[in-house]
């Protein structure tokens, strides 16, 4: 789907993400729902030795795909079974969670229930980059076009609310630049007081 929604710039469009991401040497990061591994092992490639990556995917066949992709290009990645409402991971593990063409395949309440999860593995400060279809307001034709409308779409407006619902401060937001992709990073703050489900 990446690859035909990208018009075959999948690498472009995975180092644009990874550009989003503001990823430094030393962090720890985990790409939820990693399908065969190329985000993963394209982040771990930006990272000198001192970071670390991990991968889940509900699908086994795709873990196992990604092992041995990453076997084969010599990058030492993590990949592990595991569905995004209920990480394998204790709290305050990561440093940066990446999540891209997940959230449209959850419904509305696992969706919140994923972004709990993200939060919770993040550590004080940390960030997530989320990355969806938006949808359009106007219906293109095209076989692209029938097809992503076929595949679903979470609107920008409700991606952000995910987000902050689940108690992230967004940081930035907006297009990516590839047909109706948008993206939000947000952060857990350091020092947040919550009260009532509201945070500083």
């Amino acid at each position: 789907m990446a690859w035909l929604m990208t018009r075959g710039r999948e690498r472009a469009f995975r180092e644009k993400l990874i550009d989003l991401a503001r990823l430094r040497n030393d962090v720890a990061v985990l790409d939820v729902g990693c399908g065969t591994g190329t985000l993963a092992i394209a982040a771990k490639r930006r990272l000198d030795s001192t970071g670390a990556v991990y991968g889940i995917d509900p699908s086994p066949e795709m873990i196992s795909v990604a092992g041995k992709k990453a076997q084969k290009m010599a990058v030492e990645v993590v990949f592990e079974p595991g569905v995004a409402e209920e990480l394998p991971f204790p709290d305050g593990r990561f440093d940066v969670v990446l999540s891209t063409l997940l959230l449209h395949h959850l419904p509305a309440r696992t969706r919140h229930e994923a972004a709990l999860e993200i939060r919770r593995v993040l550590k004080p400060g940390g960030h997530v980059l989320a990355v969806d279809f938006g949808g359009s307001e106007r219906p293109k034709r095209g076989f692209l076009s029938h097809l992503h409308q076929r595949h679903g779409h979470v609107k920008p407006a409700d991606l952000i609310a995910l987000i902050e619902k689940a108690g992230f401060t967004v940081i930035e937001n907006g297009a990516v630049g590839t047909r109706d992709l948008n993206f939000v990073l947000a952060t857990v703050l350091a020092h947040r007081q919550e009260n009532g489900g509201q945070h500083e």
